[in-house]
């Protein structure tokens, strides 16, 4: 029997002698006692190396959604109304019934055709941004302010100097600091927020700012320094409270470059030279919380999530990395993450804990090291999740659930477009470059991700690398759970009925021996 089947039929025998105290005699000792069951296999609790410790897991249940189209390369983003914005290739999906249904929203004034997309929902003024690259000329940036039911957009809004790659979008608060700050002050009557595009000019980053709410992009340029002498290629678009911007270059070493002037100036700071990146890497990924601390998230080269962060608005960084995800997990790519009040966020990523894999021959003939880039057909990479509540404290603790119960891909994924690799499945290209996760004003976690391994891969008669390079388009979203806003609490049930149950890895390993009641998550689970 697996793992799930000796901790169900552990907590079914504690139950059993549970409930007959409470049919039968009373006991001398009506306290409660905690029993662990053990943990369900994918469940990890762990300390900042990644090791485990002895300490019960959050209570989570995670649900998953089909959004029924092609999904490489997704974003995801929330109205304050609740409907759920999936953005992908030219096509921009709505959900407004916790992802029950799904509908291309996309109006006429947005492009028709993509070579890298992205979508942005502004948190404070619920504009939602679709923006779609046109070769490597220019880009198109559809917007609306009406939760998709009407657009207006834009076919030129590239800033003043085209050829541009790996677009990004974003948007954050005016600061009163540099030369922006008078416009800034001024334009916030016509728009309140700043919004920044920023992309990749074969080599170097360059960022623009927009005073009319992304209409239009005539300020900015190239950023100089680490990040334009290293290739340019950068993470998403992130804006502090306080209205420092933040943008994660890829690079060897772990860096940051911020904008405290609303993108006229940019500094960079390093980090993580401790555990450095893989030798074929992605980029990380920055969240900032309510008090604009900073967290940034990135693969170390042992191919583990690492965090380093920064509690002065990116001025300085802790210098000894943080493991976020568990030892077990001995492969891991796209991270991304998302932050609410301090010290609490949630990190997603693809990761594998095929350990035995580890040295063996790799698709190019080498010892395997864990990079997902080279693995080959029994390696098998799922989606994680991986939350902590005290992420600033000297002993941080993170909560691990491996979200699907199938893989993602299985065999190699494409790290580096300029040099893919055709295995025993073809083309591992089809994933891209990245997934999502945002948190809704509850700080409720929402995962955008691109599936490969669908159909018959993922009932498992047929697991194979060859069956495992489709892209369909998947959110997961936490349904019971801690909120990332402490005020929040624990998040109440919010999903339809005919979405299916939680993930077998949400039930809880405890019993309240004594008392005649049990977690609604057992009540629920099936097997």
């Amino acid at each position: 029997m697996g793992k799930e089947w000796n901790s169900f039929f552990a907590v079914f025998f504690l139950m059993a002698t549970s409930l007959s105290g409470c049919l039968g005699e009373d006991s001398s000792d009506n306290s409660p006692v905690i029993v662990d069951a053990g943990l369900p296999a994918g469940t990890f609790v762990t300390d900042s190396t990644g090791m485990g410790i002895e300490e019960m897991p959050l209570e989570m249940q995670f649900y998953f959604s089909n959004v029924g189209e092609q999904g490489a390369e997704p974003s995801i983003g929330m109205t304050s109304s609740g409907c759920v914005f999936f953005t992908a290739f030219e096509k921009v999906m709505r959900s407004c019934d916790a992802g029950e249904s799904w509908e291309d929203v996309s109006g006429p004034q947005c492009a028709f055709q993509t070579n890298d997309p992205w979508g942005w929902v502004d948190p404070i003024t619920d504009r939602v941004f679709a923006v779609q690259m046109q070769g490597l000329e220019t880009s198109w940036i559809c917007w609306s302010d009406d939760d998709g039911e009407s657009w207006l957009g834009n076919p030129h809004d590239s800033g003043t100097t085209p050829l541009n790659d790996h677009i990004k979008l974003g948007s954050g608060p005016w600061t009163g600091e540099g030369p922006y700050a008078t416009i800034g002050s001024l334009s916030s009557n016509l728009y309140e927020t700043a919004v920044y595009y920023c992309y990749n000019k074969i080599a170097g980053i360059f960022c623009f700012t927009s005073f009319d709410g992304g209409a239009t992009f005539e300020t900015g340029g190239q950023v100089i320094g680490l990040a334009t002498t290293n290739g340019g290629l950068h993470g998403a678009i992130t804006a502090a409270p306080d209205g420092t911007v933040y943008l994660p270059p890829r690079v060897s070493t772990p860096t940051i470059i911020f904008s405290k002037d609303n993108g006229y100036s940019w500094e960079e700071r390093y980090m993580g030279e401790d555990v450095g990146t893989p030798s074929i890497r992605k980029n990380g990924e920055v969240a900032t919380d309510t008090e604009s601390n900073a967290y940034n998230i990135w693969v170390g080269s042992d191919q583990g999530v690492y965090m380093s962060t920064s509690i002065d608005s990116g001025e300085t960084w802790e210098q000894t990395s943080v493991r976020v995800s568990p030892i077990e997990v001995i492969s891991a790519t796209f991270p991304h993450t998302s932050a609410g009040d301090p010290g609490r966020i949630a990190i997603t990523y693809l990761g594998s804990e095929n350990s035995s894999a580890l040295g063996q021959p790799d698709i190019d003939g080498e010892p395997w090291n864990g990079n997902a880039h080279t693995a080959t057909s029994n390696v098998s990479h799922y989606l994680y999740v991986t939350f902590s509540l005290n992420a600033l404290d000297e002993n941080p603790v993170f909560h691990t659930q491996r979200l699907s119960s199938d893989p993602v891909q299985v065999g190699s994924i494409c790290l580096n477009s300029g040099d893919c690799r055709t295995d025993d499945g073809g083309s591992n290209r089809n994933l891209l470059d990245f997934n999502d996760l945002h948190i809704d004003l509850e700080g409720r976690v929402y995962i955008a991700f691109a599936d490969g391994c669908t159909g018959t891969c993922a009932s498992g008669n047929d697991t194979t690398p060859a069956n495992s390079r489709d892209r369909l388009g998947s959110v997961y979203y936490l349904g019971n759970g801690p909120s990332l806003y402490e005020s929040v609490g624990n998040l109440t049930e919010f999903y339809p009925s005919d979405l299916g149950e939680p993930t077998k890895n949400s039930l809880i390993p405890m019993l309240f021996v004594g008392m005649c009641v049990l977690p609604s998550s057992f009540k629920r689970f099936r097997l």
